[in-house]
């Protein structure tokens, strides 16, 4: 059975994927940190977007069009265990008795 498809990226990320490359360029021996921390700043310097929303807007048809295809041929979240990655939560433990209360009962069966 095939995987659910991946959300589409959104029209930042598509643009700083596009970007990264000029920013290295532009700024030798930056970190992996500081190049996405220049990308968001020149992102929201731009006063154009428009291409890559389109760019993002189209991936999430295409996105939207793929899990329609992927659940009318029998794809569903218990097909490929679960979905949304979610933890089971720990089977509760019986309580253990506190040290005061096993004394307690101690001195009960004593007096019995």
């Amino acid at each position: 059975m095939a995987d659910k498809p991946k959300r589409p990226l959104s029209a930042y990320m598509l643009w700083l994927n596009s970007a990264r490359e000029s920013i290295k360029r532009e700024n030798p021996g930056i970190k992996v940190t500081e190049v996405a921390k220049r990308g968001g700043e020149l992102w929201r310097g731009m006063k154009d977007k428009s291409e890559w929303e389109a760019k993002a807007a189209k991936a999430k048809d295409d996105y939207d069009r793929a899990v329609k295809e992927f659940e009318a041929n029998g794809g569903s979240n218990a097909a490929n265990g679960g979905g949304a990655k979610k933890r089971a939560k720990p089977a509760k433990k019986p309580s253990k008795k506190s040290k005061k209360d096993e004394s307690d009962d101690d001195e009960e069966d004593e007096s019995e």
